[in-house]
């Protein structure tokens, strides 16, 4: 046996180079997205690994519960939690449709929160106690300031740092690891998503392999935020000196 991790948003981006380092360090994998065909995918280039995939989308409110019951249907302990699994919407808050307002706060919020509070039990008794065991939340350098035009999402990623840092507190000492990802703008289909493919935040992106592999080295490390670049390193830093009113200021010029 091996111990599980459980990686959400697997299909591309981030979640998929994830996908291949927690493979490659001698984890089983769940493997979790919307589109069965793109995880098949993914799990036939691990074809040396063992890899489940479970096909759900976690913007319906009974989807983070679906996804549990079918994984403890697997009989297996989860010992890592990847919560990557998350996007954008760009706009005036009064012109995007609330509906998908309330899609994206599904998947950013409450599935994250849901999926931790079910799987964090698996962690602390696991029986494999010497290896990384753990959360790794995917928020973004969004989540230090506020951002007009993508006020909700921008507000959903501050609420990832912050849940993920008050919930390493709580578990100081049980051997977990709860770690925070926070890259800047990354070259996957999210801009395109959120249809801000226009915005000067495409200008300097970084590869999804370079942040997934910060990203994996950083939790296996322990770190407690982690945030790829010293470009959005500096800007995080400058986020505790630069007067909020003139951070959201900086924002809207950057989304035009």
């Amino acid at each position: 046996m091996k111990p599980t991790a459980l990686i959400t948003g697997a299909s591309g981006g981030i979640g998929y180079e994830l996908a291949h380092l927690f493979a490659k360090a001698g984890y089983d994998l769940i493997v979790t997205a919307r589109s069965e065909i793109k995880l098949q995918q993914l799990k036939t280039e691990l074809n040396n690994y063992h890899v489940t995939v479970i096909a759900e989308d976690l913007s319906h409110p009974e989807g983070a519960h679906n996804l549990y019951e079918k994984v403890k249907k697997q009989g297996k302990t989860i010992e890592v939690l990847v919560n990557n699994a998350g996007f954008g919407l760009n706009g005036a808050f009064e012109d995007l449709p609330l509906i998908e307002q309330k899609k994206m706060l599904q998947v950013n919020i409450h599935a994250l929160t849901e999926l931790t509070h079910y799987f964090i039990n698996d962690m602390k008794t696991s029986p494999f106690s010497t290896v990384p065991r753990g959360v790794l939340n995917v928020a973004s350098i969004a989540a230090f300031q506020p951002g007009p035009r993508m006020a909700a999402y921008y507000a959903s990623k501050a609420y990832v740092l912050s849940f993920t840092e008050a919930l390493r507190e709580e578990l100081s000492g049980t051997g977990l690891t709860i770690s925070t990802l926070c890259p800047g703008a990354t070259d996957t289909n999210f801009f395109n998503n959120a249809k801000a493919e226009h915005t000067k935040l495409v200008t300097r992106t970084m590869s999804p392999k370079e942040v997934a592999d910060q990203g994996f080295l950083g939790f296996i490390k322990g770190k407690r935020v982690i945030i790829p670049g010293w470009l959005n390193q500096s800007l995080a830093l400058s986020s505790k000196f630069v007067p909020r009113a003139t951070a959201a200021k900086l924002a809207h010029y950057m989304d035009t």
